[in-house]
C-alpha cells in the first residue's frame, strides 16, 4: 500500500497536534511535589477516640466554625467567614477526621482551604424572543461576590495551633474523668 504525500503530511500534522495536546494537558497538572510523611495535616494525640473527636468538635466550635452535619462518624466539616476589608470576604473551610488507634492514642487528620471573594460589578442582560429569534440586551449591572482565589492552607503553624487546642481539650477531658473517678472511689 503506497501513501501519497498529502496523506503522509496529514498524518504528521495529526501526530504533531496529538503531541501538542498531550504536552499541554501534562503541563496543567499540579507539580507541588511528592507525598511526604512530614506534611502538617495529621497528628497522633494521646487519648481515646471519643475524647479526641469530642475535643476536635470543641476546638472548631470554640473558634467560631459553623459545623455541617456529616453522615460519617469521625468526620467534621466547618466553615468560618471573616471580612478583612470592606469589599473582601474570606471563607475558611476545614475538614477533620479522627480515628481511635486502639492503643491509647488517636489520629486526627485536618485539611483547610481559604477562599477569597471580592465584591465585583457584573453586567446583566435580558433576553426576549422565541426560538432562534432571540434578542439579548444589556440590562444594567449588579454587585456580586466573586471568588478571586482558592488555596489549601499549608502553613504548619495554622495546623499546630489547631492540634495544640485539641490536645488542651483532651487534657481537660482526662482531668475531668479522673476527678469523677476519684469522687466515686471515696
Amino acid at each position: 500500500m503506497r501513501r501519497t504525500r498529502s496523506s503522509m503530511a496529514a498524518s504528521r500534522i495529526a501526530t504533531l497536534l496529538t503531541i501538542a495536546a498531550v504536552t499541554g494537558c501534562a503541563s496543567k497538572h499540579d507539580t507541588r511535589g511528592p507525598f511526604v510523611a512530614s506534611a502538617p495535616f495529621s497528628k497522633t494525640i494521646p487519648g481515646s477516640g471519643d475524647a479526641v473527636c469530642w475535643s476536635v468538635k470543641r476546638a472548631l466550635l470554640g473558634q467560631g466554625y459553623m459545623l455541617e452535619r456529616s453522615s460519617e462518624t469521625g468526620v467534621l466539616t466547618g466553615t468560618r467567614d471573616y471580612q478583612p476589608e470592606e469589599k473582601t470576604n474570606v471563607t475558611v473551610h476545614l475538614q477533620t477526621t479522627c480515628a481511635d488507634n486502639r492503643n491509647g492514642t488517636s489520629i486526627v487528620f485536618v485539611t483547610a482551604d481559604r477562599e477569597v471573594s471580592k465584591l465585583q460589578r457584573m453586567k446583566q442582560s435580558t433576553s426576549a424572543g422565541i426560538g432562534p429569534a432571540t434578542i439579548t440586551m444589556p440590562a444594567g449591572s449588579a454587585k456580586v461576590l466573586g471568588i478571586v482565589r482558592r488555596e489549601t492552607i499549608e502553613d504548619p503553624n495554622f495546623y499546630n495551633s489547631f492540634f495544640a487546642l485539641v490536645e488542651g481539650f483532651v487534657a481537660q477531658e482526662g482531668r475531668s474523668h479522673a476527678e469523677q473517678h476519684a469522687e466515686i472511689s471515696k
